[in-house]
């Protein structure tokens, strides 16, 4: 085995780790840390993290654009390019997370009426833990940065160990602390000093990789300029994602119910890791590529993806088909035949193929990345999640769960409208034009302002 298609496995093994790590870790803790927190203490720990999660996936959502320009910069071997990338990324993240951040700090009391309505330990509880997590907001965007211009340089190994280290320090901090009668404001506390120094970690293994460089945040304007014009689209990906992943579950709510939305809800947790694990397993081809395309020859590229292509139909088969044979017979062990019996016989099915042929979407969505196409897999993102919901909303009121199901049948082959527009750009190119030498971007990543 080569030594490039070895460093592809090892990052893809990575990739997977960094998917399973925290769910895993999470699912084993949860019995332990329900019984000493409580259930609404538990509750508060949940909220606070997905607060936190969903912010910094807003927030550090430029990483795409990281991962694209310093790919750019390593084929031209611009090292002071790369730096001028992490400091003006610095900015950039930090000036999105401090809007997330202050808008969490102020918002936290009216959180906290809501959550807590009654109960004023639990109000007080809940309020320092969402205000902790603002801070955690702007440390999680700056250590983003470093991860993405890690990966950048198809670096899975350090940086996936830092995290997966993180995480699990986290845990076992959250499970000693509720062990000695600590509350969810200490695990908060335990979780922002782990994550600083997992960020410290991240910029130390950046060091090792590209030699000293100045973390200072810096805002470089040609680069920041750049920077934006690709990461605006990567960041609206990141909002329509968030919002597409819970209006499915509003609409089901909305026209059946919240046992409806259970039973759904269940049944798009179960499927969706057929796309998350091809997608976090293949998320180096996205470096790779971004690398590859200034210097490779089209030969070379189309040799790649035409494997990549290969390689993902046979993971996408491999983790659907088990789901298709056995996946209803498990979840109705799992939440009881009480609740899954009334529900219709091929509501599961039909979301396994749906995450399957969205999984099939993978190699066109990375390579079009790679080559600057962000655009195009914004907008096929966008018009797929619209058409999905706008179906979704047309079949359930007659069809109920198997209409809802049948409407995310459209989202995936949408989004794999995108291998139409990368065989144009690829396999019907004559000459390379892929990633054109742009001397406006040369520009913005040489020189000073």
């Amino acid at each position: 085995m080569s030594d490039r298609r070895r460093q592809g496995c090892a990052n893809a093994f990575y990739g997977v780790a960094d998917y399973l790590a925290l769910p895993a870790g999470m699912l084993l803790a949860a019995p332990f840390l329900l019984r000493h927190l409580g259930a609404a203490q538990y509750g508060v720990w949940m909220l606070a993290s997905a607060t936190v999660s969903g912010g910094g996936t807003v927030a550090g959502s430029f990483g795409d654009a990281v991962v694209k320009y310093v790919g750019d910069c390593r084929a031209r071997v611009d090292w002071p390019g790369v730096t001028r990338i992490v400091r003006s990324m610095i900015s950039i993240n930090l000036a999105l997370s401090g809007i997330l951040a202050i808008a969490l700090w102020y918002l936290a009391p009216y959180l906290t009426s809501h959550i807590a309505k009654a109960d004023l330990d639990l109000k007080a509880i809940c309020l320092q833990s969402l205000r902790i997590g603002s801070g955690l907001l702007l440390m999680r965007s700056i250590e983003s940065v470093f991860v993405s211009t890690l990966r950048a340089f198809e670096t899975y190994g350090s940086t996936v160990r830092i995290s997966i280290c993180s995480r699990t320090t986290i845990l076992a901090s959250a499970i000693v602390l509720t062990k000695y009668g600590r509350n969810v404001v200490w695990i908060m506390v335990a979780t922002l000093f782990i994550s600083t120094l997992g960020t410290v970690a991240q910029a130390l293994a950046l060091k090792n990789k590209i030699g000293r460089f100045s973390p200072i945040p810096s805002w470089h304007r040609k680069t920041v300029r750049h920077i934006a014009a690709f990461g605006s689209f990567s960041w609206l990906q990141a909002i329509s994602g968030v919002a597409f992943s819970h209006a499915d579950r509003f609409l089901v709510g909305l026209f059946m119910g919240a046992p409806a939305v259970a039973s759904y809800g269940l049944c798009v947790q179960a499927a969706q890791p057929i796309h998350g694990l091809v997608s976090s397993g293949m998320h180096f081809l996205f470096p790779h590529l971004s690398t590859r395309y200034p210097v490779a020859p089209l030969s070379e590229i189309r040799r790649k993806l035409a494997m990549a292509l290969m390689v993902n139909v046979m993971l996408v088969c491999a983790l659907s088909l088990p789901l298709l044979i056995w996946g209803s017979h498990v979840l109705k062990m799992w939440i009881g035949t009480t609740t899954f019996r009334p529900q219709p016989p091929l509501m599961f099915p039909i979301i396994v193929c749906s995450f399957a042929v969205l999984g099939i979407n993978v190699p066109a969505h990375y390579a079009l990345l790679a080559a600057g196409h962000v655009r195009v897999v914004t907008y096929l993102n966008l018009s797929a999640g619209s058409v999905m919901l706008l179906i979704m909303a047309t079949l359930i009121p007659e069809h109920g769960l198997e209409g809802a199901s049948l409407a995310r049948l459209v989202y995936g082959p949408i989004t794999c409208l995108a291998y139409f527009y990368l065989y144009r750009i690829v396999w019907r190119a004559e000459t390379h034009v892929l990633v054109p030498r742009s001397r406006i971007y040369e520009s913005a990543t040489t020189g000073t302002d």
